[in-house]
């Protein structure tokens, strides 16, 4: 396995890495402690093709392999991280699920205009009571003649306080358990579809989290996505590439939180000398920086399985397992290292301490990671 990069994944790698330490890194501590989003560089990463980033470029998308997504996803990580969970819900979530399950129709009507960064997605599966257990889900959609009848509530819903395009799922038929979903397109303004509340978070600030409502919402059967009961086939595929991205995001926050790691011990001095010095210091640096390395293969593992067109189910799993697991750790190493400075917020270790627990919850647990590989071991 060649796992050096092409001249064109490092062309990528290079203009999210300039974008991200001109744009993003200035602002970041501000629209974290603010919970502000930041909606010019989002404009900013439409521009540059980042909203679009692996959709082909007949429907308006860069083209680019899965590889230069979580190069380009880890570079703007490293400068916020809730600016890039934006970037991977377009791309992961959202544009690819209409990429592999839309028709031609819909992808003319949405995907174009999305990778275009015209519109921006979100992915709208988990409810207050169905989180890691789908089929527990209560929104209903009830077909009355062309159009479905939606009706139900979703929450943590990223983007979900300014989405112009929902991807929903919601029961057709609930004796059929998770058989009984179905996948619909639901634009924003449609009515019977509001925004809830907005939740406060205690990392990623800088992004949108919130409450989707659904009362008696008419969407047409014109804008199912995929037939009626191939919605959990559709969300456990379109997750699969979405684990990719946090796998990604989190190898970002990890490398921040090391550099400034390697950046503090050698100018903090303590007895006399840079805590640098320390054997102590340097053997956490040293486990930190191999941990990350590791995430990162095992991320480009991923991603070079799905690029190939193979089942990439098993190797999305384990990099967004061993990443969210690996950056909560580093983080916390670079808290230590930082000492009581680390627990402060004058310096960034602390958001990307923050930061990083979430990349073990969303888009499937740790536990259901688990669960996940274990079936694939043992089918």
């Amino acid at each position: 396995m060649d796992l050096r990069l092409t001249e064109e994944q490092k062309m990528i790698q290079k203009m999210a890495r300039d974008f991200a330490e001109k744009h993003v890194a200035p602002i970041a501590a501000e629209m974290d402690e603010k919970g502000q989003v930041p909606f010019e560089n989002i404009r900013r990463m439409a521009e540059l093709g980042f909203l679009g980033l692996t959709t082909p470029e007949e429907y308006g998308g860069v083209g680019a392999d899965t590889v230069s997504y979580v190069i380009a996803l880890e570079e703007i990580s490293k400068a916020c991280a809730a600016t890039a969970v934006v970037m991977a819900v377009q791309n992961s979530l959202v544009n690819y699920g209409l990429q592999k399950f839309g028709t031609e129709d819909q992808k003319q009507r949405y995907l174009t205009r999305l990778a275009a960064g015209e519109l921006i997605g979100a992915f709208a599966l988990t409810e207050p009571g169905a989180g890691s257990d789908a089929a527990a889900q209560r929104t209903v959609a009830i077909r009355d003649g062309d159009d479905y009848v939606i009706t139900g509530t979703k929450h943590f819903i990223t983007n979900g306080g300014f989405a112009d395009v929902i991807i929903l799922f919601a029961m057709t038929d609930k004796e059929k358990g998770t058989r009984g979903i179905t996948a619909f397109i639901v634009e924003k303004g449609t009515p019977g579809f509001s925004v809830g509340k907005e939740e406060h978070k205690m990392g990623i600030r800088a992004s949108n989290t919130c409450e989707l409502i659904f009362q008696e919402c008419r969407v047409p059967a014109a804008n199912r996505l995929g037939n009626e009961g191939e919605g959990f086939k559709i969300a456990m595929t379109v997750l699969d590439a979405g684990r990719i991205g946090i796998g990604a995001q989190a190898c970002g926050i990890a490398q921040a939180a090391l550099d400034a790691s390697i950046a503090y011990a050698k100018t903090r001095e303590q007895f006399g000398r840079p805590i640098a010095e320390f054997q102590a210091i340097q053997w956490m640096l040293a486990d930190m920086a191999t941990q990350i390395e590791a995430a990162r293969l095992l991320t480009y593992n991923a991603a070079l399985k799905k690029d190939a067109g193979e089942r990439f189910s098993k190797e999305a799993s384990m990099c967004k397992l061993f990443a969210s697991e690996m950056v909560v750790w580093v983080t916390n190493r670079a808290i230590q290292i930082h000492g009581g400075y680390g627990y402060m917020k004058e310096y960034p270790v602390e958001r990307y301490y923050r930061d990083a627990k979430i990349t073990e919850i969303y888009e499937g647990t740790s536990e259901v990671q688990r669960m996940v590989i274990a079936s694939n071991l043992l089918r």
